[in-house]
């Protein structure tokens, strides 16, 4: 949206972009900007709250007297509130693998269940479920430390190859959970906030962008709004 915004700019309408990744922004300058930290998904932050909504609008509309560019943020902060799915971590079962690989390792077994009950291929996919076990090898190396450039991953680049392992695990924990399936944000808070590759993966996408590797090689790792 923010370069659509320089689009419609120069065909003389006047506009305003309300933020999800103050990120972007900053790096792609709309001329009008209200940044808005509420989960992705939720441009006006609380549902069904017609006060709320209305602020955050009229907040944005107001920018519209700015000849920009201008970046403002909205002064509440709305947290995820999506609770990660309930599912079973197998334990640690050899303490010389790093732990994400130790993890992805044990649940080789439930991945491949699922993948038996519900007839997925990995047809589209850039790295197999064998190569999971090294593409975790290799975040744990980068979050460490190792040069990223030095130290490639299997695959392609390192954003289908972050998206193919969070496949692998949220396919496993399908087999996993407790109670009915889960909702596609249950399953993503679980990786991330639950599983040592979710954290391995958030490490090294930090590591990259300390080295100053390029911006869309670490920033889309991971979902935009972590």
């Amino acid at each position: 949206m923010s370069t659509l915004a320089h689009v419609f700019e120069a065909a003389g309408l006047s506009t305003v972009v309300f933020a999800s990744m103050r990120e972007v922004a900053e790096r792609i300058h709309p001329p009008r900007t209200l940044y808005c930290e509420f989960p992705l998904g939720r441009p006006l932050g609380k549902p069904n709250d017609i006060a709320f909504q209305t602020d955050v609008l009229q907040r944005g509309l107001s920018l519209l007297e700015a000849t920009g560019p201008v970046l403002e943020s909205h002064p509440e902060v709305i947290d995820s509130d999506e609770t990660p799915m309930a599912c079973a971590l197998p334990p640690r079962h050899d303490p010389d693998l790093p732990p994400a690989v130790d993890e992805a390792q044990g649940l080789r077994a439930a991945y491949d269940r699922s993948v038996k009950a519900r007839g997925i291929t990995e047809v589209g996919r850039v790295i197999t479920a064998d190569q999971v076990l090294e593409a975790l090898r290799v975040l744990d190396q980068w979050a460490k430390g190792a040069p990223w450039a030095e130290t490639p991953l299997p695959g392609p680049e390192p954003i289908s190859v972050c998206h193919d392992i969070r496949s692998y695990y949220e396919e496993a924990g399908l087999q996993l959970v407790e109670g009915p399936p889960p909702g596609g944000r249950a399953a993503e808070a679980w990786f991330f906030e639950a599983t040592e590759a979710g954290k391995t993966l958030m490490a090294a996408r930090l590591a990259l962008k300390e080295q100053g590797a390029p911006f869309p090689l670490w920033f889309y790792m991971a979902p935009a709004h972590r």
